[in-house]
This record gives C-alpha cells, sequence and structure tokens, in this order.
C-alpha cells in the first residue's frame, strides 16, 4: 500500500520539465518513426511490388527505429542526469568552502530581480540559512533538488511513439489495395507528421503553422527522395 502511495506522489510531483522531457521524447520518436519507415517502404515497394518483402521491410525498419531512438534518449538523458547530478555533489561541497560567495551570488540574484541590496541580503541569509544547497542550485543552474531528468521515462516514451509512428505509413502501404497503396500511403505520411509538427509546436510555444508546413515538407522530400533511390536500385 505504501509503495503505490509513494509511486503516485512521486509521479504527481514531476517537474514541467521532467514531464515536456518526456513529451518531447515522445513527439521526436513519432516524427522519426514515421520518417525512416516510409524511406524503406518507398524505396523497397519501388524495387518490388511483393507484398509481403514490402511488410518484413518495414517492420524490421519500424523495429529497428524504436528501438534506436530509444537507447539513443536512454544515453542522452543519463549524461544530463550524471551532469546535474555533478553540479550539485560540486555545489555542496562549495557550501562548505565558500558560503560567503554563495550568500553573494544569491542577493545579487534578487538584486536582479529589481529587490533593493538590503532586501536582497535579508532574503538570501534566510534562504541560505534554510535550505542553502536546494537555493543556491536553483539559482546558480536552474535546477529543482532532487529532481533529474528521468532516462527511463524518455527511453519508453520515445520506444512506443517511434513505433506508432512507424505504424501509420506501414499500414497503409501494406494493407491498402494495390491500386491505392501509393496514395493512401502518402496521405498517412502527410496526415501523421503534420500531427508531430502541430504537437511539437504546441509543447515548444513555436509557430503551429510554420511547424506542420515545415514538417510536411519534410515528409514529402523524404518520400521523393526514397522514391528516386528505389528506381535507381531497380535500374
Amino acid at each position: 500500500m505504501m509503495s503505490i502511495r509513494s509511486k503516485k506522489k512521486s509521479k504527481s510531483s514531476q517537474t514541467m520539465d521532467e514531464k515536456l522531457n518526456s513529451l518531447r521524447a515522445g513527439v521526436l520518436g513519432s516524427n522519426d518513426g514515421i520518417l525512416t519507415v516510409v524511406g524503406v517502404l518507398f524505396s523497397v515497394a519501388v524495387a518490388t511490388t511483393n507484398q509481403f518483402t514490402i511488410f518484413i521491410a518495414g517492420l524490421s525498419d519500424l523495429l529497428a527505429c524504436a528501438f534506436s531512438m530509444a537507447s539513443g534518449e536512454y544515453a542522452s538523458v543519463s549524461t544530463q542526469k550524471d551532469t546535474e547530478q555533478s553540479v550539485v555533489r560540486k555545489e555542496k561541497e562549495l557550501l562548505k568552502t565558500n558560503a560567503k560567495q554563495n550568500l553573494q551570488t544569491v542577493s545579487d540574484y534578487y538584486v536582479d530581480q529589481g529587490v533593493t541590496r538590503k532586501t536582497a541580503d535579508k532574503i538570501a541569509a534566510d534562504l541560505m540559512k534554510k535550505k542553502p544547497l536546494e537555493t543556491i542550485i536553483n539559482i546558480k543552474y536552474d535546477l529543482q533538488l532532487g529532481h533529474y531528468m528521468n532516462p527511463w521515462n524518455a527511453a519508453f516514451s520515445s520506444l512506443v511513439s517511434a513505433g506508432a509512428g512507424g505504424i501509420f505509413p506501414l499500414v497503409a502501404m501494406t494493407l491498402s489495395p494495390v491500386a491505392y497503396q501509393w496514395p493512401a500511403t502518402i496521405l498517412a505520411v502527410c496526415l501523421s507528421v503534420a500531427l508531430t509538427g502541430y504537437m511539437s509546436a504546441r509543447l515548444g510555444n513555436g509557430l503551429v503553422k510554420t511547424a506542420v508546413i515545415r514538417n510536411v515538407l519534410v515528409g514529402i522530400i523524404t518520400m521523393i527522395i526514397h522514391y528516386s533511390l528505389g528506381i535507381l536500385l531497380q535500374a
């Protein structure tokens, strides 16, 4: 019972940065899954009309892409987490030997925020007395003590989303009637990359229209390149 409660508490106490990191990994994984799978499908489908061969090639690429994205995210976020923990250890030691300088750093921070020096000194003294490590980590590195990016969350998010993204072109190419498989796949890719563009723009507070257009153009260019490669291989 205690473990269930602690898990719920841990999940709900995630910072916005931690949640956004998992979402970011998911959006990027989905986009990569779509484009890598359609690239292989187009190259192979031009060279052969055997549906089973096309399916196996697409499925193999989907699995390879999903696990590759997951391992890449795990390595990247693990490095970030190690760096954050290293910073905390460093500042913990500095608090013992450089307390006066840290106090000045906190005071300067609040002065920069528009607080008078006298008030800033009082705030700094109070914070450094109550929670020195948490304060200095937050002010110097914009980190929250005890909150580190979770590499497993990022890896799992990327794994699932890359696999899910790659399913769209794979299903469109291999399950559509032969007469419609090409337009169906092109449509599936354009719609799915438009969705990932929309989601990435919303997450990053960017321009939705620009992100959608950019993703669709990249998707179209990817299909053209791999279709051309298939033609060359066939020749």
